[in-house]
């Protein structure tokens, strides 16, 4: 019941930020929600950490991008293009790297995942090189509801990171999800039973990347944009951060991880200034220029302190605090 509660009040506040902060940003916010918790699907309950999940982001916007400027698809195709292309990506890299084990797993999807972003920069005519795919439209929902309204948008695209939220936590909670489960707990043991492990790990990492794939695909009708940037190798850096501040493991974990580190790379500058303004220290005027460095402190902090991060620690102490 209180988790029913909780989401209840995380969708009322989702419902009503648009009419008090700006929709745009906003919609980026439950962009990279949405990719947090694709791959927290991945590593949280399945125990694979991928180093290239920026491959199937980054493609899939570049796929969606392309579907809407270029191949005068509707805005609901072109997102399924662009799902679609993830997906396509996270079958061929994860039947070349699910044989593999801890470190060796992660290598090969760096690997790969590079493979991609060169493949970005060199298809110019396709993805704009290093000046990126500009100008891709927003178009219509449903043919009707006009995306170019920011606020219209942002509930389409709540609406979207919704229903793949909710087909997460219902992956999670089925009877495929516990098999993924106990493949991190004991894989030994899960084979030992006679599941193929091999086919239900192929079957997350795809079910991941395509999940990623929607986010990237999404942010980028949100940003009218799609550039190298999502395909290089810090992107899926940067996701791994996400999930580890938020809480590995946990469903909302991942989401405040992507809504601290994201507001931080893009607001830091301007609480400086209001900082600044406040106390009169110019210094806090340049600490926008330290975005790495501050994320890098709060990574360091959540190492030391909050180890399960920063919903795993609350969950672990509740869980204490109730009576044997």
């Amino acid at each position: 019941m209180n988790k029913k509660i909780g989401y209840l009040i995380a969708f009322a506040i989702a419902v009503a930020a648009p009419f008090i902060g700006y929709p745009v940003f906003l919609s980026k916010l439950l962009c990279f929600a949405l990719f947090a918790c694709a791959f927290n699907l991945l590593i949280g309950f399945t125990g694979l950490l991928s180093f290239g999940h920026a491959a199937f982001f980054g493609a899939a916007g570049y796929v969606a991008g392309n579907a809407l400027k270029n191949w005068g698809l509707p805005f609901e195709l072109g997102l399924l293009a662009g799902v679609v292309a993830g997906a396509l990506i996270g079958l061929v890299m994860g039947a070349l790297a699910i044989r593999r084990q801890g470190i060796y797993f992660s290598m090969i999807t760096l690997a790969l995942a590079q493979m991609v972003y060169f493949g970005a920069l060199r298809a110019g005519e396709f993805t704009g090189g290093e000046d990126g795919l500009q100008g891709v439209p927003r178009g219509r929902f449903l043919g009707v509801l006009d995306l170019g309204n920011d606020t219209n948008l942002y509930f389409v695209v709540l609406g979207i990171c919704v229903l793949a939220f909710a087909l997460i936590l219902r992956t999670v909670h089925s009877p495929f999800g516990q098999v993924l489960k106990a493949i991190k707990e004991n894989e030994p043991r899960a084979i030992s039973l006679g599941y193929d492990v091999d086919k239900y790990k192929l079957l997350a990492f795809v079910l991941s990347a395509a999940l990623a794939g929607l986010a990237g695909a999404t942010k980028t009708v949100v940003l009218g944009f799609e550039t190298l940037t999502d395909v290089h190798w810090t992107m899926s850096g940067l996701v791994i951060l996400m999930t580890l501040v938020g809480g590995m493991g946990t469903l909302a974990g991942p989401m405040l991880g992507a809504i601290i580190i994201v507001m931080l790379e893009n607001k830091l500058g301007d609480w400086g200034t209001l900082l600044a303004n406040v106390t009169g220290i110019e210094w806090f005027n340049t600490i926008g220029e330290a975005v790495n460095m501050v994320v890098g402190l709060i990574f360091i902090i959540c190492v030391l302190l909050f180890r399960r991060g920063i919903i795993g620690e609350f969950i672990a102490l509740a869980g204490k605090k109730k009576p044997v």
